[in-house]
């Protein structure tokens, strides 16, 4: 597949910034209309927008909406910030609605409102999503007004500020970001005889099942893998990466999915399930398996801690994710979300949105987020000491951000390719299909997405 890329293209020869852009935009060309939306494919890219707007002759809106999924059950704190905002002044007020209960769902209707003029003038979205709006030209640069505001972009931190900048620009504000954590029963731990911290690697957590097997916990497993179709993407890129390979070689197209790496990561994870039989796969979410005490660990998102906080009743553990034979740092991706402004809306309405995402974003807000979430604190001055006091799982997120890792362009760049992941690891983990034959054919497909799809555009 690499011979197939445009030697002027050549992965190398880009400097990162500017290829994530590329490939966001060109990558992600078809994915709308696997998910209800129009496709943006069979053409190049369109030349990035100015922002030439002089804001200080615009007065702000007087009323807003602010859509989003709520992502990490986070509608009562952000209406909780949103009085917050009421009462620190009185010219713009803000209206929250819940537009979808998860990221695909808001992108759907916030394309639908494209043609019924019904749009929000802040809105929620994923840091794979904005790509697709750019390329669809329904969001705004955002540099004039982080200027004519005064959001602090030099606060903010420098690798989730720049998830968002394309070609000099920027697309989104950082909002509800996240990565994967390694959670775990620490009643179970002492019951088993184990160390009280994550497993540094899979190898040492293969020794360890077996012990809280053996323990009489009660438990279906030791433990469970997240549902597949949302996170076999994501967080299986942890255990790839482990063992050396992934779903394509790192910041690269070059699809690696079957490569002798790659498959005995998957194979360990079949392994797991079936021949060693100390790990089960979560029909919905592995978070209500641990909480409800059916398996003694799993892996979930930061966005998940204060919510299994709150849901369990015994200690929680969380640590960072274990590495494998090959790598053992760094294996963990991030995730989550931002915020953008549309395109066809009124001055006043984004110069107005950007006033509250400047509120919404602020040192002080982004620790009421991250306290009533476990999302991370996105500003750098944020004084994180009350959500640490408060739950000591937080310093490993914080900690773990400083080693992730930018996930893999097969997953995140080409249209589809997540959920055809998905569908296969559900062949592998649970219908025990042959690992090789299951990864070649996932390969065939991801190439056929890559040629169908983004070379055309390249």
């Amino acid at each position: 597949m690499p011979d197939r890329i445009p030697n002027a293209l050549t992965l190398a020869a880009l400097d990162r910034r500017r290829f994530l852009g590329l490939a966001g935009a060109l990558g992600t060309a078809a994915a709308l209309a696997a998910c209800g939306g129009p496709s943006t494919s069979g053409g190049g890219g369109a030349e990035a927008p100015t922002d030439e707007t002089d804001w200080s002759t615009i007065t702000p809106a007087k009323e807003i909406t602010f859509w989003s999924s709520n992502p990490g059950s986070s509608q009562a704190v952000t209406q909780q910030l949103i009085d917050a905002f009421h009462a620190a002044q009185s010219d713009i007020k803000v209206t929250l609605v819940t537009a979808g209960a998860n990221y695909e769902e808001i992108a759907q209707k916030f394309q639908a409102a494209q043609a019924g003029g019904d749009l929000p003038d802040v809105i929620v979205f994923s840091d794979v999503w904005w790509f697709r709006y750019k390329m669809l030209d329904s969001i705004i640069p955002l540099d004039g007004l982080v200027e004519a505001v005064g959001i602090e972009k030099d606060d903010y931190r420098e690798g989730l500020w720049a998830d968002y900048t394309y070609d000099d620009a920027q697309w989104a504000i950082p909002w509800a970001r996240s990565t994967p954590l390694f959670y775990w029963n620490k009643a179970h731990w002492a019951a088993a005889g184990l160390p009280d911290r994550a497993p540094e690697t899979w190898a040492e957590f293969t020794e360890w099942a077996p012990r809280l097997q053996a323990a009489g916990l009660g438990t279906q497993r030791a433990f469970q893998h997240p549902a597949l179709a949302g996170y076999a993407g994501w967080s299986f890129q942890n255990v790839l990466w482990g063992w050396g390979g992934g779903w394509s070689a790192q910041e690269s197209f070059d699809i690696t999915c079957n490569s002798p790496e790659s498959v005995a990561a998957i194979q360990f994870l079949q392994d797991s399930v079936y021949k060693d039989a100390w790990a089960g796969v979560a029909s919905s979410d592995s978070v209500n398996d641990l909480t409800a005490g059916a398996a003694s660990a799993t892996i979930a998102s930061t966005g998940s801690l204060v919510g299994i906080l709150k849901a369990a009743t015994f200690e929680v553990g969380a640590g960072p994710l274990p590495g494998g034979p090959e790598e053992t740092s760094p294996v963990c991706p991030t995730g989550g979300a931002g915020v953008g402004i549309p395109k066809d809306i009124a001055p006043e309405n984004q110069l107005a949105a950007a006033t509250f995402v400047k509120f919404l974003t602020s040192p002080e807000n982004t620790v009421t987020f991250s306290q009533a979430t476990g999302y991370m604190p996105v500003r750098k001055s944020a004084d994180t000491a009350a959500i640490v006091a408060a739950a000591p799982q937080v310093q490993v997120a914080l900690d773990q951000l400083e080693v992730t890792r930018t996930q893999d362009y097969a997953r995140v760049f080409l249209p589809g390719a997540d959920q055809e992941m998905a569908k296969t690891c559900a062949n592998i983990l649970t219908s025990q299909a042959d690992v090789q034959a299951e990864l070649d054919a996932l390969k065939t497909t991801l190439e056929t997405i890559y040629t169908r799809d983004v070379e055309p555009n390249l």
